[in-house]
């Protein structure tokens, strides 16, 4: 009787364990999902595009000349233990004069490890696909505000026009 009377107030013949009443769960049409599965199609065919870009290409040849070269390898290794060690003296040696000087240190490496071409190659790649990813945001963004906002606009009332 009572899982009848759960059926009864429900828009829907199954049982629920939500405890009656309407559910607060949105419910999905066929239609939107047709709708999601093309924009997923169109941002896969999207990101392909990006992928074949000029910026990623440089960025990809710059990280495979930078994972192959030993002395850029060293140097991010020497850079990464240099970090450790100033966090071990920062936070159990309480030593903020080695911690000052291992940061002397690193600045040192990072200078050199900065003043190799590749790595600023690679650096400046990382840059512009960063800002190529956002111009696609924003692009995206206010393209679909501006439709919105057209959608949404009421047009003024005849009466107040100045025309």
């Amino acid at each position: 009787m009572a899982e009848q009377q759960l059926k009864a107030e429900h828009e829907h013949d199954a049982v629920c364990s939500h405890g009656g009443g309407k559910s607060d769960m949105p419910s999905i049409h066929s239609r939107d999902v047709i709708v999601k599965e093309d924009i997923m199609t169109k941002a896969k065919e999207l990101s392909e595009a990006i992928f074949r870009s000029e910026e990623v290409q440089q960025y990809r040849l710059a990280e495979a000349q930078i994972n192959g070269n030993t002395r850029i390898q060293g140097l991010i290794a020497q850079i990464k233990k240099k970090q450790k060690e100033a966090v071990a003296f920062e936070k159990t040696f309480k030593n903020p004069d080695m911690v000052k000087k291992i940061e002397g240190e690193m600045e040192a490496l990072q200078d050199e490890l900065d003043g190799i071409p590749i790595v600023t190659q690679f650096q400046q790649s990382q840059a512009d696909i960063n800002y190529l990813l956002q111009l696609v945001v924003s692009i995206i963004r206010d393209t679909v505000s501006e439709k919105i906002n057209v959608e949404n606009a009421v047009a003024p009332d005849p009466e107040t026009c100045s025309d």
